[in-house]
């Protein structure tokens, strides 16, 4: 149960809100918006807010312009998706603070719309300083806070610690939806639960991990993250990334695999083969590496026995995806499974193709999403985290598809995690 008040636990009707959304979006590099999905999901808070007849000033970041402006990281942008998305003119404000801010929200009519600028062009944020926030809320004359910005709740910054002890300090519909959803798939998940984690380092997944090999039924490792684990079991992976610095904690990890399997049914899966190229390009050319049981190069090369070099990762190869064997059995085991949560691509998936829609270092991620949406007859109920994993599927359009897309990365792993969040512990409780 959510257990902070939201928009509708407190009066607000009339009042002046400052919201804090997360509008942390790629941009192009002539600054056109390549993914709104942050966006349109805080649309209802917004709309809500607006039925109340509360007059809004949004706050947010973009990017990391280390405390001063920066033209490319502007928000401005933001301010004009926001205005066709809600079909009202968001006005914008080119500072966060100050007589601009003071000009342009004094005078605001109910139901109307102020975004300021980045709120990162100021050191104060990064800093969480009382005096920054105070300035924030003096300059816009906010009665009430509002926080909707999931995807950073785990940071204590001005905007999500500071701001939210000078106010009434209240949970948005957007971050009321993600806390509740993925809270009850780590702590009340209909079993069989699976997890399939990707990324690049394992000390930025290492608590969700340990995690998921509590309480899940089948973890998945990929990504080049999985590269560390297989080089600690011994696998050669020649010049692929690989985080030597880690290895220790990778067999830390396997040993404890060995002992959950033991005492339960269990099965923690790391690729038994690869997709390879010598170059992380578009035009490299690329090829399968089966170094498990050998079963691909045995194939292809019957009635001759395969060489060595079929089955075993060159010294100037890269392992920048999984195989086709191994992407058989993960969507396969997909199609056991009532829960599951993902985070990080299986593969280097923002490589662009020659031909076709698929990326030639993304047919593994999209075996999981075949699994996941139900291609093979089961569709289990799927959360999707994590930048590149939420940007993929975005890009190709597929959000709709699955239970849950979070806005949240390093949020979500937190929440997951079991961690305190600063940004939803100092809201007001119900």
């Amino acid at each position: 149960m959510f257990d902070k008040k939201t928009l509708h636990d407190y009066d607000i009707a009339d009042k002046k809100v400052l919201l804090r959304a997360d509008y942390n979006v790629p941009l192009t590099s002539d600054g056109k918006i390549q993914s709104s999905y942050r966006i349109t999901q805080s649309a209802p808070t917004i709309q809500a807010l607006i039925d109340k007849g509360c007059r809004i000033v949004i706050c947010s970041h973009l990017g990391r312009p280390k405390g001063e402006p920066n033209e490319k990281l502007s928000l401005r942008p933001v301010a004009k998706e926001l205005s066709k998305l809600l079909d009202r003119d968001v006005k914008f404000v080119s500072e966060a603070v100050g007589d601009k801010v003071v000009k342009a929200t004094e005078s605001m009519e109910p139901g109307s719309v102020v975004l300021l600028e980045n709120l990162r062009f100021y050191p104060g944020e990064k800093e969480n300083s009382e005096d920054f926030a105070r300035q924030i809320v003096e300059s816009t004359g906010a009665e009430v806070f509002v926080q909707d910005g999931f995807g950073v709740v785990h940071r204590k910054d001005a905007s999500t610690d500071a701001v939210a002890r000078q106010l009434p300090a209240l949970a948005g519909l957007l971050l009321e939806k993600e806390i509740s959803i993925i809270s009850h798939a780590i702590n009340n998940p209909d079993h069989p639960l699976m997890a399939i984690i990707g990324g690049s380092k394992i000390k930025d997944k290492i608590d969700i991990i340990y995690k998921f090999i509590d309480i899940a039924d089948i973890v998945v490792i990929g990504g080049a993250m999985a590269n560390t684990f297989l080089k600690a079991e011994g696998v050669e992976v020649g010049d692929s990334l690989v985080d030597n610095d880690e290895l220790d904690t990778a067999r830390d990890v396997i040993e404890k695999v060995r002992e959950v399997s033991r005492a339960r049914k269990f099965v923690f899966y790391l690729p038994q083969d690869g997709v390879v190229a010598k170059t992380v390009d578009s035009k490299a050319r690329t090829r399968v590496v089966d170094w498990d049981h050998f079963a691909a190069a045995s194939i292809e090369a019957y009635p001759k026995k395969p060489s060595i070099n079929t089955h075993r990762v060159g010294k100037d190869e890269k392992i920048l995806d999984v195989g086709p064997i191994s992407s058989s059995f993960i969507s396969g085991a997909i199609q056991l499974c009532r829960t599951v949560i993902w985070n990080g691509t299986m593969g280097v998936a923002e490589v662009s193709p020659l031909h076709g829609t698929v990326g030639p270092y993304a047919h593994g991620t999209e075996a999981v999403i075949d699994g996941l949406v139900g291609r093979y007859g089961n569709k289990p109920f799927s959360i999707l985290g994590g930048g590149d994993t939420s940007g993929y599927i975005d890009k190709r359009g597929l959000n709709d598809m699955f239970s849950h897309v979070s806005t949240g990365g390093g949020a979500s792993l937190d929440l997951m995690a079991g961690k305190e969040l600063p940004g939803i512990a100092v809201l007001w409780g119900k």
